[in-house]
């Protein structure tokens, strides 16, 4: 039986809401995000988007770019409520569903061929459906897969309905920028130009050899993959969480190391509190660090033992952090610290099993008490100034 997955993307969402619900936003540029010195855009309507402006940018730059644009907070519990309406229409239309964000998830309708006229005919059905229950515009792409579903959904936004049939795969692929694969962010994107790579059709020419020796086999084997057109993940309805971390980008960029430590114990309070409220531990612990200029970098290491201790993170951060050489005269814009390779107790060696109860009796009463009173009741000494 052949595979087929839908794709679906609410338009600008935020934007769109506040679009919505604000008849003097309509038709103007609509920008949603942080709205502080160092704020980040979320969302950008798409009059917005006419003047360069787009997610994952400054704020200071959007309002450069944008002077006359309506710049929002936003309002999170509305996005949420909404979202709920968008994904109960979703359960309507497949018991298989994905949910990737607040605003787009997959639907695996293979074998509901019985459901529908045709796979166009339920595309503009779910289109409609959505419209109706919240007033807004949805993007779908229907495809034998997850990476094909995606990409045909963002093929003809705004509003748009794309179904990539599997003997138009490389027609549809070939003349796109490889920027358009999943994991082809700038730095690859950059490594791909240098091996004459442009187009999703030059790389999926490309002999794998010559990828595998210039991006690892890892990279190679799935950029080749997904070249081609070749995706085979199920759509998970439940997604098992692979990590648990927590980032701050600071208000101003921090250039002492004491300041630089300060934030990091922060946060690793923050990712111990977060990991033992899941019941979990972490065995490799993550550091991202990103100065001034934007340049980052993350370092990682994996314990002998997992762990879920604010000391333990903070020290295994600190230590990474040493890694890293501070680029001249530069300071830090942000700092974030993750824990993946979750696991359990059980796991832990006898050898540090008694060790390990007099720290789950101590972070078991600072942890009834931040439950109690909030995260901010206890901390470090030397984070109160």
């Amino acid at each position: 039986m052949d595979r087929w997955i839908l794709h679906v993307d609410m338009d600008a969402f935020f934007a769109s809401v506040e679009q919505r619900d604000h008849e003097e936003y309509r038709g103007k540029p609509v920008i949603v995000g942080g709205l502080g010195p160092r704020g980040v855009v979320s969302t950008a309507s798409y009059e917005a988007r006419r003047y360069g402006v787009h997610s994952a940018m400054p704020m200071a730059t959007a309002r450069r770019l944008c002077r006359d644009g309506i710049f929002l907070s936003g309002s999170y519990e509305t996005y949420r409520a909404v979202s709920k309406k968008v994904f109960s229409v979703l359960s309507r239309f497949s018991p298989v569903i994905e949910p990737l964000s607040i605003d787009e998830g997959f639907l695996d309708i293979t074998g509901m061929e019985g459901l529908m006229e045709s796979r166009r005919e339920y595309g503009l059905r779910l289109k409609k459906e959505i419209f109706e229950a919240t007033g807004l515009v949805a993007s779908v792409g229907i495809a034998p897969n997850k990476f094909l579903a995606k990409l045909a959904s963002d093929l003809e936004k705004p509003d748009g309905l794309v179904i990539i049939e599997k003997e138009d795969i490389m027609r549809v692929l070939s003349p796109l920028p490889v920027r358009r694969i999943w994991g082809v962010g700038k730095k690859m994107n950059e490594r791909l130009a240098l091996l004459g790579i442009k187009t999703i059709g030059e790389l999926a020419n490309t002999d794998i050899k010559i990828l595998e020796e210039n991006l690892g086999t890892h990279a190679a084997r799935q950029l080749y993959e997904l070249s081609h057109g070749i995706d085979n993940r199920p759509v998970e309805p439940e997604r098992e969480v692979k990590s648990i971390g927590r980032e701050e980008t600071f208000t101003e960029d921090i250039y002492k190391r004491e300041d630089i430590d300060k934030a990091l114990l922060y946060l690793a309070e923050q990712v111990g509190w977060r990991l033992r409220k899941a019941g979990t531990m972490a065995h490799t612990i993550q550091l991202k660090i990103r100065f001034g200029d934007f340049s980052t970098y993350t370092r990682r290491k994996t314990l002998e033992q997992p762990t879920a201790y604010d000391e333990e993170i903070y020290e295994t951060a600190k230590e990474l952090c040493s890694s890293v050489t501070m680029p001249r005269g530069m300071g830090v814009r942000l700092l974030g610290i993750s824990g993946s390779g979750l696991g359990t107790s059980s796991e832990i060696s006898l050898f540090s099993a008694r060790d390990t109860q007099k720290k789950e009796k101590l972070y078991g009463a600072i942890d009834d008490l931040k439950a109690r009173f909030g995260e901010g009741i206890v901390t470090k000494g030397n984070l109160i100034r």
